[in-house]
């Protein structure tokens, strides 16, 4: 349970699924389509999805690579938040856009695994947020050749288990296939 008030909804968070970032990424086409799903179905329950988009230097603003991947469809109405960092929440204004709509737990999908959804993940359970992980709506492309010791699949296994274990007081972080979220209860 959160652990901040008057906060009891959820948000369906939709991280990166840029044409630069999941362009080579592991399984990329069977996660999209996943998380098509979990869009259409929040859409469906009236519940909020927000939209996390990155640029920096190798993603610049406007550029085909820094939009989103055409599989996906954002509504006017629903939130984009631009952001140049790992972790969604800082310099932006995704935690204004969650109090607006009294979200005090995100259901996290996107790209990648081992930047930006571990950063926001993190980001969001010190911040009072219970966050859940997609299990299997999130990826990443092979980062071996950065140093990175496993597989994409090994690392989307490894942050499937340990962010299973995550908790502080008042929140935890939990783990669920897309066909087992279930918006309503959190």
């Amino acid at each position: 349970m959160t652990s901040l008030e008057n906060r009891p909804a959820t948000a369906l968070v939709v991280i990166d699924v840029q044409n630069g970032v999941v362009g080579s990424a592991y399984e990329r086409d069977r996660v999209v389509a996943t998380i098509a799903t979990l869009v259409d179905k929040a859409r469906a329950e009236q519940v909020p999805v927000v939209w996390v988009q990155h640029s920096d230097e190798q993603l610049a603003k406007g550029s085909q690579e820094w939009e989103y991947v055409p599989e996906l469809t954002r509504l006017d109405s629903e939130p984009v938040v631009h952001k140049s960092y790992g972790d969604a929440f800082e310099a932006t204004d995704l935690e204004e856009q969650l109090a607006q709509r009294r979200v005090g737990h995100l259901v996290v999908t996107g790209a990648q695994t081992e930047e930006c959804i571990r950063c926001t993940l993190h980001g969001a359970l010190v911040r009072g947020y219970d966050a859940t992980l997609v299990s299997d709506a999130h990826t990443t492309e092979d980062m071996r050749q950065w140093g990175f010791p496993v597989t994409p699949e090994q690392s989307i296994a490894y942050t499937n288990t340990y962010w299973s274990w995550a908790s502080a007081p008042g929140r935890k972080g939990t783990v669920t296939p897309s066909a087992e979220v279930d918006f309503a209860t959190g």
